[in-house]
């Protein structure tokens, strides 16, 4: 069957274009152990842009992307935040990204198989229409849709479905790894029971938190640990102006403080954030997809003793000296993924926020005209909105409300 959608290929000029495009309905298995099964045919009704749809295009142009594409294509349909109408439900839906032949996403085996619509092996949402796995399909809760028409502002906060599911498993991941870490020293410390130690140490682990990046999710996990940690002391560090309106809106989120990076020197960095936190970080989040967000927690010594690293960020090599490392007992893990579970929460968390005031609207036409262009130069620019969203059928929005 022939849609029409934006799709990345291996080509340094053209990595993304907007055209005619088939697309299959394969059987496909949601977890191991579970019958494979052709999917229903939905209506995309708008998209989010996410970093990895730009991580994509830059493998893309470098020639990259080859193990990504689905079998027997030489092009993937791009998109994974969003919001589909699934006509023969007569309901709109949200789709569950990652599936396969694994036990648990979050994980992932050697031995076992996996896919994710719009990022590897499968096509996503970038498109007027595409075939989704039935029980992949999430329901949005009752009584926010009214009629057949979703509301803009709820579309709004719904492309953020994906990324807050990120942000539940991530702070579940530190929670689970910052408990083991430290327990025997809290112990020690606290002459307590191991169920005892085990409860401080993931506490403790939020006393003092730097999470270096200010994107979407380094923004969800800064509101995420405030909402489970009220005493948890957050510095974000990021390169925007103090003034502008998603710092503004990240602080008062997550009730945290910042620091601008904006120094000749990393060492004039390090130094003001451990000033600002009046200490070292008991956890450092890396979400902003630069190196130097590991040089900051290791090489400048942000990051204390028997701190957590946990590195978020895409691309970045993450590198430490061997000696001060072991000695120091940092744990570094790196883990991008959800389960169903974290999804549905992060809908009903989502469906009752305000997050709708962080999105803005970019014309598809523009996106169908110059796609490449569009993502250089708008959505993924200096001067971006937080996040951008464009609508691929109004007959199911209402743009009113």
């Amino acid at each position: 069957m022939k849609t029409r959608g934006t799709y990345f290929q291996n080509n340094t000029d053209n990595p993304i274009v907007y055209g005619e495009v088939d697309i299959f309905n394969l059987p496909k298995r949601r977890l191991r152990g579970e019958e494979e099964k052709f999917g229903k045919l939905c209506k995309t009704v708008c998209t989010g842009f996410c970093g990895t749809d730009f991580e994509l295009m830059h493998m893309g142009q470098r020639g990259e992307l080859g193990p990504k594409f689905p079998h027997g294509t030489d092009r993937l349909i791009n998109g994974h935040e969003g919001v589909v109408y699934v006509p023969d439900e007569n309901r709109f839906a949200i789709v569950l990204i990652r599936g396969g032949n694994s036990y648990d996403p979050t994980r992932f085996m050697d031995d076992e198989t996996y896919f994710e619509y719009g990022c590897d092996g499968a096509d996503g949402l970038m498109s007027e229409e595409n075939y989704y796995h039935p029980d992949m399909l999430l329901k949005i809760p009752d009584g926010y849709i009214t009629g057949n028409k979703l509301p803009l502002s709820l579309a709004k906060k719904l492309v953020f479905s994906d990324p807050y599911a990120c942000m539940i498993f991530q702070l579940e991941r530190m929670e689970d790894l910052g408990s083991a870490q430290n327990f025997r020293l809290e112990m020690a410390v606290n002459k307590c029971s191991e169920e005892e130690g085990r409860k401080i140490a993931k506490e403790k682990l939020f006393d003092k938190v730097v999470i270096f990046g200010l994107g979407t999710t380094g923004m969800f996990i800064g509101d995420l640990i405030r909402q489970s940690y009220p005493e948890a002391e957050i510095i974000f560090v990021a390169r925007s102006s103090a003034d502008s309106a998603k710092v503004r809106f990240a602080l008062e989120k997550a009730k945290a403080k910042y620091v601008r990076n904006i120094f000749d020197t990393e060492e004039e960095c390090a130094k003001a954030i451990m000033e600002s936190l009046r200490g070292k970080a008991t956890v450092f989040i890396g979400t902003s997809g630069s190196n130097v967000e590991s040089r900051i927690a290791f090489e400048y010594g942000v990051l204390g003793n028997n701190g957590v690293y946990n590195s978020f960020s895409l691309g970045p090599e993450v590198k430490v000296k061997t000696m001060p490392f072991g000695f120091k007992n940092h744990l570094i893990f790196g883990s991008i993924n959800f389960r169903q579970d974290h999804m549905e929460k992060a809908i009903k968390i989502l469906c009752e926020s305000d997050y709708d005031r962080i999105v803005e609207l970019i014309d598809l036409e523009e996106v169908k005209t110059d796609p490449r262009g569009v993502y250089e130069n708008k959505i993924y620019s200096k001067e971006a909105p937080l996040k951008t969203m464009t609508i691929w059928n109004r007959d199911y929005m209402d743009m009113d409300k």
